[in-house]
């Protein structure tokens, strides 16, 4: 069998390209859609990821303030070892600078 003795049975060059360009213009297509579902669901995705992470790191801080209480008695706040360490080693050396500085300036 033969093209020439049943044609009906075989494509021609024209009829194969026309395919293939038809079969490049679907597989375009379902590309731009594929795509665009693919961008939708990754920015709902980093959406929910990025607000879950903000929560997170805002419940801590609020907790390392002393906002929020401890959570199972995992006491994190550091307010208060702040103040004392400001206490008991900045302020001298302050309270030394401000006295030196009240003696070249008259009226502190």
């Amino acid at each position: 069998m033969t093209p020439s003795e049943q044609p009906e049975r075989y494509y021609t060059k024209d009829e194969v390209n026309m395919l293939v360009q038809a079969a490049v213009a679907e597989a375009k297509e379902m590309d731009l859609q594929l795509m665009a579902k693919h961008n939708r669901n990754a920015t709902i995705i980093s959406a929910i990821l990025g607000f879950i992470c903000l929560a997170l790191f805002l419940d801590g801080l609020l907790r390392i303030l002393g906002i929020v209480p401890p959570f199972m008695d995992l006491d994190v706040n550091v307010i208060d070892d702040v103040i004392e360490k400001v206490e008991e080693d900045v302020m001298p050396m302050v309270q030394d600078i401000a006295q030196k500085g009240r003696q070249y300036i008259p009226g502190l």
